[in-house]
């Protein structure tokens, strides 16, 4: 599924806690040839299960930005996320066509339906668009999401889902 000319992104957790973690843009072949490109730091101030807030790389200044943030309603349950202004709930990510979907729907900033998918290996995931074509793909051993130039638009929705989606699946509740 997944082309040579994918972007290639490597996830780093340098704590126990899941959700702070760096993600990686792979430039190269060698092993220096990373680009760090989002930070997610965890919070457990202002609510119950605290708040996780994600930064992107300003391609133009270099400086790390605010590109959003996942609100937890417990420390397990994920809420509502934030893409800049936009809230969008947890389930609205995360959609279940019937009760035995292997499937979890969601829709871009302009309104395009995406489904993330369990792979056969039953531990990697893959995500389509609406016409069942290829967009991106979760390697869960080595923990690298591949994804397709023509999705880079939507690479913050696609790392975000990615993340809830890998979330929920390590918690037995795909």
């Amino acid at each position: 599924m997944a082309a040579e000319t994918d972007m290639v992104f490597r996830f780093v957790n340098p704590t126990d806690e899941m959700r702070t973690f760096r993600v990686y843009q792979v430039i190269g072949t060698a092993a220096h040839e990373e680009l760090e490109l989002y930070r997610f730091s965890h919070s457990m101030t202002g609510s119950s299960g605290g708040t996780t807030t994600y930064q992107r790389k300003n391609m133009n200044s270099l400086i790390f930005e605010t590109a959003g943030q996942i609100s937890w309603s417990s420390n397990t349950n994920p809420s509502v996320v934030y893409f800049g202004l936009e809230d969008v709930s947890v389930r609205d990510l995360r959609k279940v066509k019937n009760a035995t979907s292997q499937s979890r729907r969601f829709k871009s900033g302009v309104g395009a339906g995406y489904k993330w998918k369990v792979s056969d290996n039953r531990t990697d995931l893959y995500c389509i668009d609406s016409q069942d074509k290829y967009i991106a793909s979760w390697s869960n051993y080595e923990k690298i999401l591949r994804v397709t130039p023509r999705a880079s638009a939507m690479l913050d929705r696609l790392v975000v889902t990615c993340f809830l989606n890998v979330w929920f699946k390590r918690l037995g509740r795909w």
